[in-house]
């Protein structure tokens, strides 16, 4: 094609053609490098996604989009200041984990599935310390969005004694039984869905447009949401219908790219499961299996892989490495400490491989990686009043030139945490 027909295009705009447009999911993330929460971190999360709203996707319908949420640290201050009025008491924070979940509109599918989720709760030796019903604002969707919506309910879970990773390890387990019990449902109005069960993070997400996200949860807006973290997500789905349930953040990451070998990881996860042990799990073990949930995408998928790593002892830095590794064969020059690092995991974990570039938190770490391919956008900013940027492309955030310290792209294979 000559340069004049190019010229002669209606959509052709100087160097720009929409036909080289590679655009897929927009991800990012904002952090206070010294872990201050603050309602700042929040609002620039949002902006962030609104920034990244063109990378993301709607449906036929023009007012119904694939998808978008926001991962943040449990806001205390927050719940302490909303719970009372939902009749909630709260312990001290650390002890309790939060719930974000999606519930059938039906009356009575949702009183069963609450109580499936109140009976799993203490028969696992957990304290079940109450509902709230989440504000949403109906007008701010439209379309499938409204008629496939669920009601939105957070739940309390007192760690009876339990603490960090031990506490997040048992909530993995009371999850994976309720998803299991709650299966057993004919769910046809809505849906039922764990979006987050931690005492460490709260997503907040839905069959949204950027826009829509801060506008459908007015939680958010609240003064006192606050997170040092705040990782977000647009989603341009294309391996999976767009659902509320499969909007992203997961529950540790976000993920733009493809997983090629997705096939054969999930046959590979399979195989293993009748073979699992862990002292840490003991016997809980065989409660959350199977581990990867069917019906979901290739990134959600992931996100299991990932809980289960995380949860059986390993650093979400360490499991995210071992599930995509960089390129480390004989031709690659690096250090026998790291060559030794990805040829052990090899033996016990093949790549998720393809395209990605993904963004995860569980509360504590932060960071991000690009797949050995490089072929997905990962550009980050570091200001000199200790914020760290992410994001799918550069200015995602407005930030002064004068306050800026480091920027840069993550290379093939490279990971950037923050502790």
């Amino acid at each position: 094609m000559s340069d004049n027909t190019w010229a002669s295009l209606p959509e052709a705009q100087g160097l720009y053609h929409p036909a080289h447009e590679h655009d897929s999911c927009g991800v990012g993330f904002t952090a206070a490098i010294d872990g201050t929460k603050s309602h700042r971190v929040v609002q620039n999360g949002m902006e962030i996604l609104k920034n990244l709203m063109h990378r993301g996707a709607v449906g036929g319908d023009q007012a119904t989009g694939d998808g978008a949420g926001i991962l943040i640290q449990v806001p205390d201050e927050f719940f302490r200041k909303v719970c009372p009025e939902a009749g909630v008491k709260l312990p001290d924070e650390g002890t309790y984990a939060a719930a974000m979940v999606f519930m059938p509109r039906n009356d009575d599918l949702r009183r069963q599935c609450m109580e499936i989720v109140e009976r799993v709760v203490t028969d696992e030796g957990l304290g079940f310390l109450g509902w709230r019903d989440v504000p949403c604002d109906l007008t701010a969707i439209s379309g499938q969005a409204l008629a496939k919506r669920p009601e939105v309910i957070q739940f309390f879970v007192d760690g009876k004694g339990l603490e960090g990773d031990g506490f997040e390890r048992k909530l993995y387990v009371v999850r994976r039984l309720i998803e299991k019990k709650a299966d057993g449902l004919a769910i046809d109005e809505g849906c039922f869905y764990i979006s987050s069960l931690s005492c460490r993070t709260l997503v907040y997400k839905g069959l949204f447009t950027a826009p829509q996200l801060p506008a459908f949860y007015p939680d958010l807006s609240d003064e006192a949401m606050k997170s040092a973290v705040a990782l977000v997500h647009q989603r341009y789905s294309t391996n999976t219908f767009p659902s509320w349930e499969l909007a992203q953040p997961f529950r540790y990451m976000a993920h733009n790219g493809e997983i090629n070998t997705l096939k054969g990881n999930l046959n590979h996860m399979k195989s293993r499961e009748a073979s699992l042990q862990s002292d840490l799990f003991g016997e809980d073990m065989a409660k959350v299996l199977p581990v990867i949930k069917e019906k979901g995408s290739d990134s959600s998928s992931l996100d299991n892989a990932v809980e289960l790593l995380v949860n059986g002892g390993r650093t979400l830095d360490h499991t995210m490495l071992m599930l995509v590794p960089e390129a480390w064969g004989a031709k690659y020059p690096m250090g026998p400490d790291l060559r030794g690092f990805f040829e052990y995991h090899a033996g016990i974990m093949e790549p998720w491989d393809g395209p990605a570039a993904l963004a995860f938190s569980n509360g504590t770490v932060t960071g991000a990686l690009l797949d050995r391919n490089g072929l997905r956008p990962a550009r980050y900013t570091i200001t000199r009043d200790n914020m760290l940027v992410f994001g799918s492309e550069t200015g995602v955030l407005g930030i002064d030139p004068a306050n800026g310290a480091e920027k840069g792209a993550l290379r093939p294979g490279a990971i950037l945490l923050l502790d």
